[in-house]
Formats: C-alpha cells, structure tokens, sequence
C-alpha cells in the first residue's frame, strides 16, 4: 500500500501528520502537486510535480494509483475516481470516503455547485480548518493504517 497526497491544497498540519506516520510505519508516500513541495529527506517519501493544468495533479494520482492505496485528498470527484479505481480517499478533515457514502457526497456537491452558478448564496466554503479538524485526521489515519497495515 502506498499513500498519495493531493498536495496543491492539503493543510501543511496534515502534511506533517503524514510524514511522521510514513516514517513511523515506513509506507511509500508521495505528495502530488502543480507546484515544488518541500518533504523531509527520508527513503519513502516522495514528492511528484506535475504540469500546471486543470486536474492535473488528480490526473496523475488516479493513473500511478494501485487498488489498496489510501489517496489524501479533498476533491470529491478525485475520491470517487479512487474508490472506483479500488483505492480508498480520506479528507484532509479526517472523513473517509466509501462506495456507502460516495455518490451522496458526489450529488451533495454537484447540487452545491449547481446552485452558486445560479446565483444563490450557499454560505461560502468550508469553515478554517482547525484544531478538531486535525485531530480527526490524526485518528482517522491511525485507524486506517492500524486496519491495512496489518492486512
């Protein structure tokens, strides 16, 4: 199992969360972005540039993704790309993405968006990630790595 981050809007906190635990368990983690990315100087940790584009960095994540792997990411659409591909997709706010909750969040967002094109106010983004959020994260992939390591 290898781990993929889509890097261009992960929080660094959870970045941080991620190199500790690849240290720690020695799993292959690479970050993807558009952009150069900084990662400390250990074996399996990795970063991949990509080419400045729309989706480019979801793009080459899906493409090099193995069924098993965990992919850090976001982007609803990308999540369900990897659940489809037999990957698994965590949130950077700690929420585990399965072919159970998928489509409900896929219609969820198609819905969102559909309604700030027409001009309605559908109260902004997502709330500043905070410390909560962080320690979600943390648990979420403690658990994760606890039940797929071993397996």
């Amino acid at each position: 199992m290898k781990i993929w981050v889509d890097a261009d809007a992960c929080p660094g906190v959870v970045r941080d969360i991620l190199f500790r635990a690849a240290v720690r368990t020695g799993t292959e983690l690479t970050l993807v972005a558009n952009q150069p990315l900084s990662a400390p100087a250990v074996d399996n940790i990795t970063t991949l540039q990509v080419p400045r584009g729309f989706d480019a960095a979801d793009d080459e994540i899906v493409r090099r993704l193995e069924p098993g792997d965990l992919v850090i990411t976001g982007d609803i659409p990308l999540a369900a790309e990897v659940i489809e591909k037999g990957g698994h997709a965590l949130s950077p706010r700690g929420e585990l993405h399965t072919t159970e909750n998928i489509r409900a969040r896929l219609n969820m967002r198609d819905f969102l968006d559909t309604m700030r094109a027409s001009g309605v106010d559908t109260g902004g983004g997502p709330a500043a990630f905070g410390q909560r959020d962080k320690q979600a994260f943390a648990n979420s992939l403690d658990r994760f790595l606890a039940s797929h390591l071993d397996s």
